[in-house]
Parts: C-alpha cells; sequence; structure tokens
C-alpha cells in the first residue's frame, strides 16, 4: 500500500509473523478509576450512581492514530440492599480507515458476604452491539481497481456477549472476565464485497484477570498498587502495573508500566527477529476530586519502543461525576 495510515506501519512490519488478524481491544490507562470497562462485574461497585466520560489521543503526531471516547454511567437500583448493579457503555474508537462504535448494557447480580458488608462478591454480564466500519476511500493501492478492497464506506453490526466475576474487600480486590466472546468467533466473516472476505478488523476475544491493594502509609497517605494481565492466547501477553499514591483520599498521582510478557508458547516466537514481548510503556496518572462529586484524570504514556522516534506519547483525560440520591453511608471507602 502506498498510503496507508502510518499509525499501522508497524503492525505491517511484524504481520508475517502472526496468525491473529483482530483490532485491538480499547484499553484505557485509567480503567484503574473504574474498572467496568474490564469486568462488568465491577458494574455498581460504587454504590451511586456515578457517570465518567473518558477521551484518549494515542500516539500524538501520527496521522491517522488512533482516537478513542468512552461513555459510562452506573449504578444500583436497590439502594438500600444494593444487591442489583445496572451500567451503561458507549464507545467510539478510529484508526485511520477503520471504525468500531460500541453499546453495552451490563448487569451485576452483588452477594452480601459478611455483616459489615465490607465484602461482597459480584457476577456481572453484559450484552450489546459494535458496529465495525472501514472507508475504503482512505486506501491508496498501488494497482489501480484493487478488487480486495472497498471502493466506498462499509459497516457491519456484530452482537457481543462480556462475562466476569469481581469480589472486593476494604483492602484488596480481584476479578476475572472474558470480553468479546460472540465478537472474537472467527467463524462469521464481518465483511464481504466482491466475493472476497475480510474479517481483520473484528475484535479478538480476550481474558482479562485485574487485582489490587490498599496499605495505609501514614495518617493521610495511602498506597494503592494494582495490576491488569490481557490475554488473547495469540500475541503477547499484556501486563499492567500501575501504584497510585492517595493524599488525603482526595489526590491521587502515580504512574504505570505496560508490556508484553512471554506466558505462553505463540507462533510468532519461531520467526526470528521478532521480539514483540518488548513492546512497551510508561505512564503518569493523576487524579483530583475537585469536589465530594466530581473528579478530574489525567494520563500521559511515553512508548519504549521503536515507535517512540515517530509520535508523542498519548494523552487521556476522564471527568467523573456521582449524581442522583446519594447514600447515607457508604460503608467501605471506594478506593477501588
Amino acid at each position: 500500500m502506498r498510503r496507508l495510515i502510518k499509525a499501522t506501519i508497524w503492525l505491517f512490519a511484524v504481520g508475517p509473523a502472526l496468525t491473529a488478524n483482530a483490532q485491538q481491544n480499547i484499553q484505557f490507562t485509567q480503567y484503574i478509576f473504574n474498572s467496568m470497562s474490564v469486568n462488568p462485574a465491577y458494574t455498581g461497585y460504587k454504590e451511586e450512581w456515578f457517570g465518567q466520560l473518558g477521551l484518549r489521543s494515542q500516539w500524538v503526531g501520527i496521522e491517522g492514530a488512533p482516537q478513542t471516547a468512552a461513555l459510562s454511567v452506573d449504578g444500583v437500583v436497590d439502594p438500600v440492599n444494593k444487591r442489583h448493579g445496572v451500567g451503561l457503555q458507549l464507545t467510539a474508537d478510529r484508526l485511520g480507515p477503520q471504525a468500531a462504535s460500541s453499546a453495552y448494557l451490563n448487569y451485576a447480580f452483588r452477594l452480601r458476604l459478611n455483616d459489615e458488608d465490607t465484602q461482597r462478591l459480584s457476577f456481572g454480564v453484559g450484552a450489546g452491539v459494535t458496529q465495525y466500519g472501514l472507508d475504503g476511500g482512505m486506501l491508496r493501492p498501488n494497482d489501480g481497481n484493487d478488487q480486495l478492497l472497498p471502493s466506498g464506506k462499509i459497516n457491519s453490526f456484530i452482537p457481543d456477549v462480556r462475562f466476569g466475576v469481581y469480589y472486593y474487600n476494604p483492602r484488596w480486590y480481584a476479578g476475572v472476565s472474558v470480553m468479546d466472546l460472540l465478537s472474537g468467533d472467527q467463524s462469521n466473516n464481518i465483511f464481504r464485497w466482491d466475493n472476497t472476505t475480510t474479517d481483520n478488523l473484528r475484535r479478538k476475544r480476550h481474558f482479562y484477570f485485574i487485582g489490587g491493594a490498599l496499605f495505609d502509609l501514614s495518617e493521610g497517605l495511602k498506597l494503592r498498587p494494582s495490576l491488569l494481565v490481557k490475554e488473547d492466547f495469540e500475541g503477547p501477553t499484556s501486563l499492567d502495573l500501575n501504584a497510585m499514591f492517595i493524599f488525603g483520599d482526595r489526590f491521587w498521582i502515580g504512574g504505570g508500566w505496560r508490556t508484553g510478557v512471554a506466558v505462553f508458547e505463540r507462533e510468532y516466537n519461531r520467526f526470528s527477529g521478532n521480539n514483540l514481548n518488548g513492546l512497551n510503556s510508561v505512564s503518569a496518572i493523576a487524579q483530583l476530586y475537585a469536589t465530594e462529586s466530581f473528579r478530574i484524570g489525567y494520563s500521559y504514556d511515553y512508548i519504549l519502543s521503536q515507535l517512540s522516534g515517530v509520535q508523542n506519547g498519548s494523552h487521556e483525560i476522564t471527568l467523573g461525576i456521582t449524581f442522583g440520591q446519594r447514600s447515607n453511608r457508604l460503608l467501605s471507602p471506594r478506593f477501588f
């Protein structure tokens, strides 16, 4: 291709070594402030109605680089027993000529595990649909009238389901989930034109593990380490390690490290010269509770791979607000 998006040049460089044909799942650095984006069982965890807007601009300076927006609302529908959490998630993601817009409804059943109501085990499910799009007009092949490319915009709707389990107490939490369960089914072709089929835009089925803890360092100062493991059993296992310092329960500041690790033997490991496990980044993250109901978060990701020389990092902003009738008392402060 003479003029495909520059943002995917490195993907084509390693493409011959990969068998996975998929659009990477959306991931926000600030998932640590609202884990519903990676686990539907988190829905209703805050036990108050909470809305969040997230905006992410990745690989700034590269034409056609990923741009992502996400809006979510969740809470509990029974404020006394707090057993039923519901939520809505809307996302829009664009990478050059590719686009994906999703809408999900989440439900979590939250089991109370002790009399003090400081421990809960939640089972969550999410159902929704994703519209995948490809703008063939943005593609410029070397050979004119390339029948392997669409001549204009094409779209396809794919239903999807996700599941998760989430446990928490005042000192630590853990959760597992499977995302894009149906859209990861490669038996259904996503696009078809001119008797030719492509399915390389579809997100892969992913498994997630999240975990974290809370430590009191001194009066008014806490440490909140966390991790996220993302696995699709084809590419490198993705590992996020984060640590946040919390001052006075209102100002959070810390950082993170994202890398690929070799947990399972992969097919691409047989090709010499491919070291996908070394692709990683470091992040600086901050969050401020401007009021008891409104918070602002910002993060910056610096790429450590060979891509660092052609882009200016990734920026992410989140805005969160608590609204509606508030609970008289939160038995366990919401640090997770």
